[in-house]
């Protein structure tokens, strides 16, 4: 599942966590508007070896009264006491109770030992019917389990089926929601009663963790799998997907269509998906396999846009997992109101609507970190399944990881190494809020697991352990892996098993230290060079805290040497394996460089003494991303002259992360490197850079940029681009932008919009209000919360009626469940921003003026009180408390 990888940003559960999590990005808002082959470890090269600290770590006193032993919380694997192996559902729905009408048909036999009793997950039902053969049998139901009576004892391997009517009000039985899957509902009717004009009627489906038992029973454990048939009963102007494949459909007298599909590979039951709605389906081929896309009909011509690169990705991990695609057909879904990001449901994807996007507005942005991230799961969470939600990251860190691996084959390694750093510095921001092992047995509830440890901390340590073993004994290694563990459930030991099988290596080092323990080491690193000796002195030391840390880690790093201007480097390989090391190394002159973690493996924290002379040195010769960037970033606050040459360097750098990283460094308005930033608006391949180097232009003030700003205007494609130049413009030629703006006022790009908007709002015209709330809807994420707040900028300038219609309509969305999260918030947000301006003003009245502003004030209170008893997302609630 994707909440978009998850870093500092991720809005999407799961493959823009997207984009990680809901709550970090809410409160970021809220702050801002208030490895080829194996890598053979050698004895380390010193001269000197030193073991310089010893850390003694105590346990804490224990508390009085206390006999200080306590076994830690343990979320075992669910125990297992029937098999069950074939799921069959016929279904229809009511979509005014939204309620689905349920017939199943569940295979089981006994897991091992002797049963007359089966439990169900089936949560908030109406259970009309138990039968066997035929008879009914007794059952008791308390709203969340089904326990049969089955009449007699069933020996192990003793098959039988048991056969249910029920009703399910998924809506009804919803008890909360996480920060990465935001609802427990399992089965969603979309704008069931039609009333929502702009709004599709759909049904969809989300499983994981444990909810689809909210719309058939089952037994709903990730370590359960079976066969599936489903028949679905559907008004015939739908369009139904489901896993597997479509054996028939067959139209009804009274206007309905019942669709049959099969899957006959076992799958785990929270992979089992719906998917209903009026949709444009087109198909496409890969080998033997049909691969369709699912989008909403004005999006016909962009679905293979929208889904870029599909075919390639599915050749590309087939190849390189040694395991051909193994599944009947692949299918990917777009819904409205999605609860998460994406949910790899086995042979059939659903994706939030942030996917659905013009051809043309995908020039900015692709979608294939999170396709990628959704089809690595069908080798890894589908075929093979984490046996427990502790275990989590043995799907979540492979399908980031397969974000990696596929930037890397398809764009390069920078690109893929820049990505990597993202999902560090994710990870790494996460740990400000707690830190826990990777396999998670102590995890206060299961969808907590959704976090950047899982997700991008899993995905980097298996970029590790790909460095560690060599490239082809980690391809060989997962091969062996799958192989070996496909249509089971697996933990991290299976996956350490089959990669010493490959290798020979003993891996449980690795895997205690990097899955079984918390945290990541945090190094100091210095340098000393004696001109005498000829010696190079590197010192390690290992500072984070041993209280919630490994006190030591043990590292394999590289360490380059670079003596002369050659830029090649000697290579050393050392074992930090000390809390503090020093290492020695024979060196004929002083190096202009010494570079540790040369490959820039380390999932870690470094603070690297480095001097400015050895960055400039670095930006020019190290080769990986990684050192080029550091470089820039520390040489930006460096005094030495040759620093801006750097930074000059930089602007024409091959990777355009680093080519934007040094435009947001560049001094605003010098003269020498303003002719480069004109090029690069104009020039740069990378949509982002060349918006970047607009936005700088005008910071520097000069006017004679305007024409460049309208030249992107009149010629440039990306969406991206011309909302900068628009936004330059208006600092540059505030009056000319005006008449910009008006040509551009039909675009739907929300970033066009949303500049437009500001630059009404600066006009102080309140006729370019009806062009506010004619583009309410075109407008979400940042671009809401700005655009909002321009309107009421605006509208503060008419009288107390319109300012209160205004609020109204604000609050109209606010209190639209069926609107996304950032939306509402976007219009909480500047209702209350206006009851605060309202609010200053009390102090500076008196008498009736002072006694009319307090009762208005107390309105919008009511208002925002409202919006709150409405507001169903926690995260949201959470944030309104400060309002």
């Amino acid at each position: 599942m994707n909440v978009g990888s998850i870093t500092t940003l991720q809005l999407n559960k799961k493959s823009n966590l997207i984009d990680m999590n809901k709550a970090i990005i809410l409160f970021a808002i809220l702050m801002f508007f208030s490895c080829d082959s194996t890598k053979k470890i050698a004895e380390v090269p010193v001269v000197e070896y030193e073991d310089l600290d010893t850390l003694f770590v105590s346990a804490p006193p224990m508390e009085p009264g206390s006999n200080g032993y306590e076994l830690p919380k343990y979320n075992p694997s669910f125990t297992r006491t029937q098999d069950l192996l074939h799921t069959k559902l016929d279904l229809s729905f009511d979509w005014e109770q939204e309620a689905v009408i349920g017939k199943s048909w569940l295979k089981m036999r006994p897991f091992f030992y002797p049963a007359d009793i089966l439990a169900l997950d089936a949560k908030g039902f109406e259970i009309h019917k138990v039968m066997m053969n035929g008879k009914e049998l007794k059952y008791d139901y308390n709203g969340l389990k089904l326990e049969i009576q089955l009449g007699k004892l069933f020996e192990s391997g003793q098959e039988y089926e048991v056969y249910i009517e029920y009703t399910a009000y998924p809506k009804k039985t919803e008890t909360h929601s996480g920060q990465a899957i935001l609802s427990d509902q399992g089965l969603f009717f979309i704008n069931a009663d039609g009333s929502e004009a702009n709004k599709p009627q759909q049904i969809w489906t989300q499983g994981e963790t444990e909810n689809n038992s909210r719309w058939f029973p089952t037994i709903d454990k990730p370590n359960e799998r079976c066969t599936q048939e489903v028949t679905v009963t559907v008004d015939d102007k739908f369009t139904t997907l489901s896993n597997g494949l479509l054996v028939s459909s067959k139209k009804n007298p009274d206007g309905t269509r019942t669709d049959y599909w099969n899957m006959d590979q076992p799958h785990a039951p929270y992979l089992f998906m719906l998917g209903i709605g009026e949709y444009a389906v087109v198909k496409d081929k890969w080998k033997d396999i049909e691969l369709t896309y699912y989008v909403e009909p004005k999006y016909e011509q962009d679905a293979k846009a929208i889904f870029s690169n599909t075919k390639e990705m599915m050749t590309f991990f087939s190849d390189f997992t040694g395991v051909e695609y193994p599944w009947q057909k692949y299918a990917q879904i777009v819904v409205r109101d999605y609860v998460s990001g994406a949910m790899e449901n086995t042979t059939s994807v659903i994706f939030g609507e942030f996917v659905q996007r013009t051809t043309r507005e995908l020039l900015d942005d692709h979608n294939e970190r999170i396709v990628a991230h959704e089809l690595v799961h069908h080798w890894f969470g589908d075929l093979v399944t984490c046996e427990s939600w502790a275990n989590l990251t043995m799907n979540e860190g492979f399908a980031n990881y397969g974000e990696y691996l596929w930037f890397e084959h398809k764009y390069g390694k920078d690109e893929a190494d820049n990505h990597l750093l993202t999902e560090l510095n994710g990870y790494l921001a996460s740990c400000k809020s707690g830190i826990h092992p990777l396999i998670h047995f102590e995890y206060d509830d299961k969808e907590h697991m959704f976090d950047a440890h899982s997700y991008n901390k899993g995905g980097l340590v298996l970029h590790m352990l790909r460095h560690h073993v060599g490239d082809k004994a980690f391809r060989a290694g997962l091969k062996r892996y799958l192989n070996e563990n496909e249509y089971t459930a697996v933990e991290a030991h299976d996956l350490r098993l089959a990669f010493e099988d490959v290798t020979g290596l003993d891996l449980n080092w690795f895997f205690d230290q990097w899955y079984f323990s918390a945290g990541h080491p945090v190094l100091d690193i210095s340098y000393e060079y004696d001109e005498v000796t000829k010696k190079q002195t590197v010192l390690i030391e290992q500072t984070q805290n041993p209280e919630t840390n490994p006190p030591i880690f043990q590292l394999p790093l590289a360490v380059d040497i670079y003596v002369g201007e050659s830029g090649v480097p000697r290579r050393e390989e050392i074992m930090v394996n000390q809390r503090k090391q020093r290492f020695v190394f024979d060196v004929a002159e002083k190096p202009k460089l010494v570079n540790v973690d040369a490959d820039r493996v380390l999932l870690g924290e470094v603070a690297d003494e480095k001097s400015d002379q050895s960055y400039l040195f670095q930006y020019r010769h190290a080769p990986q991303f990684r050192d080029r960037i550091e470089a820039i970033r520390v040489l930006a606050k460096s005094s030495l002259p040759e620093a801006k040459d750097v930074m000059v360097a930089a602007l024409n750098d091959k990777h355009w992360s680093i080519r934007a990283e040094a435009v947001n460094q560049v001094q605003a308005g010098d003269k020498e490197t303003e002719a480069i930033l004109a090029k690069l608006a104009e020039n740069d391949p990378k949509s982002q850079v060349r918006a970047l180097a607009l936005r700088k232009l005008a910071m520097g003030g000069d006017n004679r940029w305007t024409s460049v700003a309208q030249k992107v205007i009149d010629k440039d494609q990306s969406y991206l681009a011309i909302a900068a130049a628009l936004e330059a413009l208006a600092a540059l030629d505030p009056v000319g932008s005006l008449a910009y703006a008006q040509k551009l006022e039909k675009e739907e790009s929300g970033e066009v919009v949303n500049v437009i908007g500001q630059i009404y709002s600066a006009s102080g015209d309140t006729n370019y209000l009806s062009f506010f709330e004619n583009n309410f809807e075109k407008v979400d994420g940042y671009d809401a919360m700005s655009f909002f707040g321009y309107y009421m900028q605006l509208i503060a300038r008419t009288n107390p009626q319109i300012i209160a219609g205004g609020m109204e309509k604000l609050k109209g969305i606010a209190v639209n469940m069926g609107q996304s999260p950032w939306r509402r918030f976007a219009a909480t947000k500047s209702i209350n921003d206006m009851r605060g301006a309202y609010q200053a003003e009390v102090p500076k009245v008196e008498g009736e003026n002072k006694t009319a502003l307090l009762a208005y004030v107390e309105s919008i209170t009511k208002m925002i009180d409202e919006i709150k008893a409405k507001e169903t997302n926690d995260e949201l609630q959470m944030f309104y408390k400060s309002f």
